[in-house]
């Protein structure tokens, strides 16, 4: 960690960052968002909002380093942009009553990747987790203030999530709008596409398995939703295939590929479209309770994090897009399974992206069943391998 801006006393101001200000913490912070005018913006995160004056706090500021961190400035990448015209201001903002509002709860600032997919919206929710990691607090008393400078609506098919991490409702920044605001202690953290980072970008060792990280995310965001595992029999699997209702990489026999398997009394299959009529927190619930878990390849297999240990993820196609959930399973520390012969799958026709032509991933697919069922015993020894046997009282 960078200091940024030194305090000179117990009370002054402080910015402290790592690299690149890829992360920072900062006490006592003023901001005038007297500029923000997100009601004419259709940029989500404008580079401009602040002059000199405008962002900063009584403290020591060291101009070299400031100006030395911006080499991954970009939306997603750094909080170079929205702290850059940090200053260093000869008075103390809250003493001196300069702010309309002071904030005394911790804040987190977040900028979102994308609320409506789940594999982005979680590189959002794991770097989030991570950061509290390195702030040593994992308390839900604090406010998250959605760091959104556009007039776009915030979307958001997982919400539930939040409950994870906050007690209250997500504050957008818009509700600062024209008034000049003073945070106690705010932390700017970990961002989904920085360079080398967390989840979106990382580059994966070959051979990782098992990452603790990943477990304890899972294990958190489980906990703090309340969602538990379910009795099982010994004796039987519980199988769930994720149905897609979507234009691509719809499962073109799915009823054909149920039917196999439901043949088999030791399996207890379910198939279930997650979709805006299942809250969240009950989709995970049902996740969590299966023992392998299938899908097309989608964000919707992001799911897999919230597998018990013992799982089988069964990506049933990549679409040629092998490394994405293989090393999300692999990170998780599931069993994971994909189709291995490519003559034993029909794809309905070349696949027809918007504007890269032929795409693997805009069609459908219909699988050998034969074939399935062999994949499937894999992922089901495995679980029979690894699964805790039932406590007899």
């Amino acid at each position: 960690m960078l200091d940024i801006c030194k305090p000179n006393s117990k009370e002054d101001s402080s910015l402290i960052c790592a690299e690149n200000m890829v992360y920072c913490e900062a006490k006592n912070i003023f901001i005038n968002f007297k500029n923000l005018h997100t009601s004419s913006s259709n940029d989500r995160f404008k580079e401009d909002v602040f002059k000199q004056g405008e962002i900063g706090g009584h403290c020591s500021l060291n101009q070299v380093l400031l100006r030395q961190q911006g080499s991954h400035k970009s939306p997603l990448q750094s909080w170079f942009a929205e702290l850059q015209s940090y200053t260093s201001l000869d008075k103390d903002p809250i003493q001196t009553g300069s702010c309309h509002i002071v904030i005394e709860k911790p804040v987190y600032f977040i900028k979102l990747d994308a609320g409506i997919n789940m594999f982005h919206h979680f590189c959002d929710f794991v770097n989030l987790y991570a950061s509290q990691h390195m702030n040593g607090s994992f308390s839900t008393d604090i406010y998250i203030v959605m760091w959104d400078t556009s007039n776009y609506p915030y979307r958001d098919f997982f919400e539930d999530t939040w409950k994870a991490f906050t007690d209250y409702p997500i504050i957008r920044l818009n509700e600062y709008e024209n008034k000049k605001v003073c945070f106690k202690d705010a932390v700017f953290p970990l961002l989904a596409r920085m360079i080398r980072g967390l989840y979106y970008n990382m580059p994966l060792v070959p051979g990782c398995q098992k990452a603790g990280l990943f477990k304890a995310f899972s294990e958190h965001v489980l906990h703090r939703l309340k969602i538990k595992q379910d009795s099982y029999e010994d004796d039987v699997v519980r199988v769930t295939l994720l149905v897609r209702n979507t234009q691509y990489r719809n499962i073109l026999n799915q009823d054909e590929l149920i039917g196999a398997m439901k043949r088999y009394k030791s399996l207890n299959v379910t198939a279930v479209e997650y979709n805006l009529a299942i809250l969240f927190s009950k989709q995970l619930q049902i996740t969590h309770n299966a023992d392998v878990f299938i899908g097309m390849h989608g964000a919707g297999l992001t799911h897999l994090l919230f597998l018990p240990d013992w799982a089988s993820a069964f990506e049933l196609y990549n679409t040629e897009d092998p490394n994405c959930y293989q090393d999300l399973a692999n990170l998780r520390g599931v069993h994971y399974i994909t189709w291995q012969r490519r003559e034993k799958l029909f794809q309905q026709d070349e696949g027809h992206h918007p504007t890269l032509g032929k795409h693997s991933k805009f069609t459908n697919y219909a699988f050998d069943v034969d074939e399935f069922m062999r994949l499937l015993e894999t992922g089901i020894k495995s679980v029979l391998a690894n699964r805790p046997k039932r406590k007899v009282p």
